[in-house]
């Protein structure tokens, strides 16, 4: 991209920036914020209206006696994100505009480690066609998927099953629209730094609790990714060398000792997500010594891993979404206490439940989506693609 060209989409992605986070406001405000020349900002808001990114909102007065002035605003609406998630028991959806306005979540059960990747696919294709239909065109795709990604392949998701997986080229040749791949955690943990319980906290920790156990660090406002973009594997913390071995192929790791499994009653993997967990909370409720047993012990091995957390990172929160969520009563306050136990570092931070649910990766897959038209509004021209145009999606 040459300068000019460069100059072009970072002023049209200072103008958007600036309309999303104060809402209505004159070309005179924004002149003002942005610090562009009057003419600069006509000419921009010229092209995002004929984008459909921004739309005339009227006019108004600043005083008594003052001018009448023409009031521009975010206009997502012609804009479709869509987030995806698949995991192992079930794909979920969140497809949202611009402006954030949710325009579709769904989630249903799926034996994603049976279907393979191929199988997932096509179930990934199939949730993404009930969005079209509801969402029309779409900027891009985004997939969480609960394991390591690098540019697209996942290389490694061991509660999947997968090895070098492809799944952004699978899914693009389905799909005909732009693809990317991320790690489930890493993507709920932006969702939960944007609009969660914590949300704007510099510095947290997301967990997520299913079969497995991921993380998503904050880190200064940012998340944290690593030299290879794989930071945030906590459920693979070696927290006992003599324990179970987990799937990843090694022995003693956290998500064995915190993951869904470690509350499971016999017989119950065969449930779906939800199922297990309620099934888990009424034992717990109806006084189940086994279950009580069991739950007060996971709730020590998520503070002492918690701990680990609060040593090397720091934070002021440490957001535990999925299973732990909706056990966060029986869970937490011995997970707390055990944190302050053990962590040097942890007086002041606290582990709190998300309130986004199961749909957190999706969200801030979408929102991953909606980042990126801010930061290149030109990636839309001519203008956003029709999604799925020869797909008809199957019924459940």
């Amino acid at each position: 991209m040459t300068g000019r060209a460069t100059l072009r989409r970072d002023n049209l992605s200072r103008v958007l920036r600036h309309l999303r986070d104060h809402g209505t406001c004159s070309r005179a405000d924004v002149v003002e914020a942005t610090g562009l020349h009057r003419a600069t900002v006509s000419s921009l808001m010229t092209e995002l209206i004929a984008m459909g990114l921004v739309r005339e909102a009227g006019t108004s007065t600043t005083g008594a006696i003052g001018r009448p002035r023409r009031d521009v605003a975010l206009d997502g609406s012609r804009v479709g994100a869509l987030g995806l998630e698949i995991n192992v028991g079930y794909v979920a959806a969140h497809g949202s505009d611009l402006g954030g306005r949710v325009l579709f979540s769904a989630r249903s059960g799926f034996d994603a480690a049976g279907a393979g990747v191929s199988g997932c696919v096509s179930e990934l294709a199939r949730m993404a066609g009930l969005a079209a239909a509801e969402m029309g065109t779409l900027a891009g795709v985004v997939v969480a998927v609960p394991g390591l990604v690098s540019q697209g392949v996942v290389t490694f998701a061991p509660n999947l099953g997968w090895r070098q997986a492809p799944l952004a080229d699978l899914l693009r040749a389905e799909l005909g629209v732009t693809v990317e791949v991320g790690n489930d955690a890493n993507l709920a943990a932006l969702a939960e730094y944007a609009c969660g319980v914590a949300a704007g906290t510099p510095d947290m920790v997301y967990l997520t609790g299913e079969v497995g156990v991921g993380g998503g660090i904050i880190v200064g406002g940012r998340l944290l990714q690593g030299a290879d973009g794989f930071s945030g594997e906590t459920g693979h913390l070696p927290v006992d060398p003599e324990g179970a071995r987990c799937a990843c192929g090694h022995t003693g790791c956290w998500e064995t000792k915190v993951g869904l499994a470690a509350l499971d009653p016999p017989g119950a993997t065969g449930l779906g997500l939800d199922a297990r967990v309620d099934q888990i909370a009424s034992a717990a409720e109806a006084g189940d010594t086994r279950t009580l047993n069991a739950l007060a012990e996971v709730g020590r091995w998520l503070g002492l891993g918690g701990s680990i957390l609060a040593n090397l990172f720091n934070p002021r929160a440490i957001v535990v979404g999925g299973y732990f969520a909706k056990l966060a009563s029986r869970l937490l306050p011995a997970a707390q206490a055990e944190l302050e136990r053990r962590a040097v570092a942890g007086g002041r931070c606290r582990i709190v439940a998300s309130e986004l649910g199961f749909e957190a990766a999706a969200r801030g897959a979408a929102g991953t989506v909606v980042d990126r038209v801010l930061d290149d509004p030109l990636i839309l021209s001519p203008g956003p693609r029709e999604l799925l145009r020869d797909h008809h999606p199957v019924e459940q």
